[in-house]
């Protein structure tokens, strides 16, 4: 069973021999990664926190439904958790196809439904050794997201 959501340092390179395909011939990435700055203040860390069993289900229901709607041969998400430094990756997203478009089209699908599906919360840390959670999207019945 793959593997959605850890605390250990996300690894594009086994992602990549994980979703090996083929037939396809376009790869399209994304890495979100923590910055330096939000809002004007200056972010030294940001802890993620998950419910495992919520997220992972909503991570794997994300790329079934982009492996649904897109002509896409391979569709992975995966989503770290604890607190990480500026510049590490929180999120790796790879998506495989035939062709370009499609890749890029699930690729946006997929990181747009993670932004507003999967109950992850966001702490950021600050330069003044302050923190703060981030406001997020509120989560919406699969009925209510459909009407």
């Amino acid at each position: 069973m793959p593997v959605h959501l850890t605390s250990e340092p996300l690894e594009l390179t086994a992602l990549l021999a994980e979703t090996e395909e083929p037939a396809a011939g376009a790869l399209a990435i994304f890495v979100g990664t923590v910055r330096d700055e939000n809002e004007g203040r200056r972010v030294t860390g940001i802890t993620y926190e998950a419910q495992p069993a919520l997220a992972s289900r909503a991570l794997a229901a994300i790329e079934q439904e982009a492996l649904a709607r897109f002509r896409i041969q391979r569709c992975r998400l995966v989503h770290r958790t604890g607190t990480l430094a500026v510049g590490e990756a929180s999120v790796v997203i790879v998506v495989r196809s035939a062709h370009r478009d499609e890749a890029f089209q699930a690729l946006r699908y997929a990181i747009e439904e993670l932004k507003a599906r999967v109950p992850v919360w966001k702490e950021e840390h600050y330069e003044d050794g302050r923190s703060a959670y981030l406001e997020g999207v509120p989560l919406v019945t699969e009925k209510e997201r459909l009407e």
